[in-house]
């Protein structure tokens, strides 16, 4: 394993406005936020609602197909708390009221050497990480690709064995892709 990232907090300071809930999309925003706001939570997944839970905050909601499925879900003009990385995406279209804040970073580390990389499965985690593995030198038709979403397979770049974007964007998702191309390249 040779992560790309490793992740950095942030100083923030809470926005004005009272806010109903909190959204986290990120178990790395709940992990590195320091005190959190005692608020009911929506999280976009098992793993992010799990490091929620464990901080000692109240899981309302749980979603399980990204977080544009997740705001579907909640009612209109519901004022949201999103703590979140840097780097975050969101719908474009929303009906909540969300004030998003960075609580984290991801600060690149250095790239893995080709030889690492050649004949193994690059998990992808975010589109950020898609760009930087696109940074990496070596033979991409002796790598395949598993990625958490299709807009982090589309920021790898072309030229891999294969790539291909998990069924759902969680960590048990990508684990079985991995899994699976893992499987096909061993025969």
């Amino acid at each position: 394993m040779h992560p790309l990232f490793a992740a950095e907090t942030l100083p923030w300071t809470m926005p004005a406005g009272d806010h109903a809930a909190l959204l986290v999309t990120s178990a790395n925003a709940v992990r590195l936020a320091g005190a959190l706001p005692h608020l009911p939570v929506h999280a976009v997944g098992a793993a992010t609602a799990e490091a929620a839970r464990e901080a000692g905050l109240t899981i309302v909601t749980t979603g399980n197909r990204g977080v544009g499925a997740l705001l579907e879900t909640l009612p209109d003009d519901l004022r949201l708390l999103h703590l979140a990385g840097e780097e975050r995406i969101l719908p474009a279209q929303v009906r909540q009221q969300i004030s998003s804040v960075a609580v984290y970073r991801m600060t690149p580390l250095p790239l893995p050497p080709a030889s690492l990389l050649e004949g193994s499965v690059a998990m992808i985690h975010s589109p950020a990480a898609g760009r930087r593995l696109a940074q990496v030198s070596c033979r991409r038709g002796a790598v395949r690709v598993a990625a958490i979403s299709e807009a982090a397979a589309e920021t790898c770049g072309g030229g891999w064995g294969r790539i291909e974007a998990a069924d759902q964007p969680n960590d048990p998702a990508l684990l079985s892709l991995a899994a699976k191309l893992c499987e096909e390249q061993a025969r």
